[in-house]
């Protein structure tokens, strides 16, 4: 089995490949669905926040307690699945170089999660959205030498 590991990721799937030999194509290992994070934040919540209807404040109301939506969260809660997925993997030794190909947003929730001895093993981030796309699409988005 090859020590290269491709990770391919957005807030709903996570697809991990093995890079057999380096200038090689890709082979799917692995996909992790999170399909909480396909739905619409009105799916995903089931009552607005609270309103204060404060008058000594200056008359209008306002929404209480604004955080992150249950979309955000969701995608959070995601990006520490994948993290965990990818821990356990580097302790077992599965790989010894990571690429990670993410959506922006959700790339940026990955690197927010990742262990300082995961981050040695990451070779190259690709800030894309290709989760959808076929390994032949996600290996030119690659180095061609891995």
């Amino acid at each position: 089995m090859s020590l290269i590991w491709v990770i391919v990721a957005d807030a709903s799937r996570a697809r991990i490949f093995n890079a057999p030999k380096g200038k090689g194509p890709l082979h799917e290992l692995e996909t992790l669905c999170h399909p909480e994070g396909r739905l619409h934040e009105g799916d995903l919540v089931t009552d607005k926040p609270g309103r204060d209807r404060n008058t000594a404040s200056g008359g209008g109301s306002h929404d209480m307690g604004h955080e992150a939506s249950a979309k955000e969260e969701e995608a959070e809660r995601f990006a520490s699945q994948v993290n965990d997925a990818l821990e356990s993997a580097r302790i077992k030794g599965n790989f010894v170089k990571l690429y990670i190909i993410a959506a922006p947003a959700f790339l940026g929730l990955l690197r927010k999660h990742q262990s300082a001895p995961l981050k040695k093993l990451i070779v190259e981030e690709i800030s894309k959205n290709l989760a959808a796309h076929a390994p032949e699409d996600i290996r030119k988005a690659l180095p061609e030498y891995l």
